[in-house]
This record gives C-alpha cells, sequence and structure tokens, in this order.
C-alpha cells in the first residue's frame, strides 16, 4: 500500500522584545498549528535562526540591540529563500522601503487582527509552496516563460530567433512577475521593490509598464498578465506553454 507523505509542520521563529505580544501571538500560531520558536531581541533572534533552521520568520522592526532590519540582513547573508515577516509599530513609507530592501516578504502595521496575521502568513507559504512546484528560486536569473526565454540579468527577452532588449525597470517589474508565476504579485510590493515608492502617479506610470510587458509577451497566447482590480497581478501560463 502506498503511503501518504507526512505534511511537514511550518516552523517560525518569532522575534518579538514586547513580552505581552510575544506571548500571545505564540500562543495563537500555535492555535493554528505551527510551531513556534521566539527570541527576545535581535541578537537572541540570530542565534535561534542559526539553531532553529525556521522556515518562515516574524521580526519586530524596533528591537534593542539588533533591530529588524539587521537582522532581515544578517539572515539574507545565510539564507536568500526564508521567507520574512515585519511587524512594525510605524506606518511610515520609509520603514516599508527599508523592508523590502532588507529582503522582507510581507510586513504587517500594528495593531492588526489575528485574521489578518493568519491570512497573510498562508499566503506566503502559499507562494513558496508554488514556487517550489514551479522549479522557481529567487536568486534565478533566467526564466522560462511560455514560449520565451527571459534574462533578468542581461535585460533580454528572447523567443525563437527575435529577442528583446529591456529597460531596467521593465526586467525588474517582469522578474517579480515569474518569480510569483501564478500567483498574486500585490501592487505595493511591486511599487516598493522597483520604484521605491507607492504613491498615486507612480501607481499610474506602474500600469504603462504592465501594459508593455503585455505587448512584448502577446506573441504567445497562452502568456497572460491578470489584473487583479485594487490588489496586484498575475502572470499565468497555461500548462501546455510553461
Amino acid at each position: 500500500m502506498k503511503m501518504k507523505k507526512k505534511k511537514s509542520i511550518t516552523r517560525i521563529l518569532l522575534v518579538e522584545d514586547d513580552p505581552n505580544l510575544r506571548v500571545v501571538l505564540k500562543d495563537y500560531l500555535e492555535i493554528l498549528g505551527y510551531e513556534v520558536y521566539v527570541a527576545i531581541d535581535g541578537e537572541d533572534g540570530y542565534r535561534s535562526f542559526l539553531e532553529k533552521k525556521p522556515t518562515l520568520c516574524i521580526l519586530d522592526v524596533m528591537m534593542p540591540k539588533k533591530d529588524g532590519f539587521t537582522l532581515s540582513r544578517d539572515i539574507r547573508n545565510i539564507d536568500q529563500l526564508v521567507p520574512i515577516v515585519f511587524l512594525t509599530a510605524k506606518g511610515m513609507k520609509d520603514d516599508r522601503i527599508e523592508g523590502f530592501r532588507t529582503g522582507c516578504d510581507d510586513y504587517i502595521t500594528k495593531p492588526f487582527s489575528s485574521e489578518e496575521l493568519s491570512l497573510r502568513l498562508e499566503a506566503i507559504l502559499r507562494r513558496c509552496a508554488m514556487r517550489e512546484e514551479n522549479g522557481i528560486k529567487p536568486e534565478e536569473e533566467i526564466f522560462q516563460i511560455g514560449h520565451f526565454t527571459f534574462d533578468s540579468k542581461n535585460m533580454t527577452l528572447k523567443i525563437g530567433d527575435h529577442q528583446r532588449i529591456l529597460t531596467r525597470k521593465e526586467a525588474s517589474l517582469l522578474r517579480l512577475l515569474c518569480l510569483h508565476k501564478n500567483t498574486l504579485l500585490r501592487r505595493e510590493e511591486a511599487l516598493l521593490s522597483v520604484w521605491g515608492d507607492d504613491d498615486y502617479f507612480i501607481g499610474r506610470s506602474m500600469d504603462v509598464f504592465i501594459t508593455k510587458l503585455r505587448k512584448y509577451l502577446k506573441e504567445d497566447p497562452a502568456i497572460l498578465i491578470q489584473n487583479v482590480h485594487g490588489t496586484g497581478f498575475k502572470l499565468q501560463v497555461t500548462d501546455q506553454a510553461s
């Protein structure tokens, strides 16, 4: 009889210096079925990361000894793949930009609801699982998009004998879409990652870039950049073209 593969438990490293919030979050995450390790500051968090090798990290931004941004950079020097979520009491745009620059996957502004935290974690883990299924790793530079070959490092998009040179922003945006292939790329993440800002006028500029990418990829009808109204975009490639 064929044995079912045992589902692995997600191990979460929670680094939070507020003892009350730390206890509440740990209890809630364990109720959701996660295995949770806690740390009380950035230095403790770094030691715990090395020792526990978590599946996902939740980091407070403002912490003693080592802040969340510094800890995120230290983690990224060791592991480019592990998802990182920031908890921040600030709604400052500069903090959000800095968070994405240090390699975070998402951020949540305090105060937040338990449901919001749960849904965001599920979305990140689901996206990571789909990346693995599609054989995509964030550090890769060359992507196969249907019949197209996209070299993000050299900013080229090739199909058959035809090669197009992309602008830096076009290449950066297309790379993000590839990393989120068949999953949602949030508008805010794209704006902060590519443009370093998320105001209205830059958002309209990004829509123009999306239109250009659709035009470049139209030679393969199996490729679609879908607009998810008010949320973001999704690069969809049908199975026969993948």
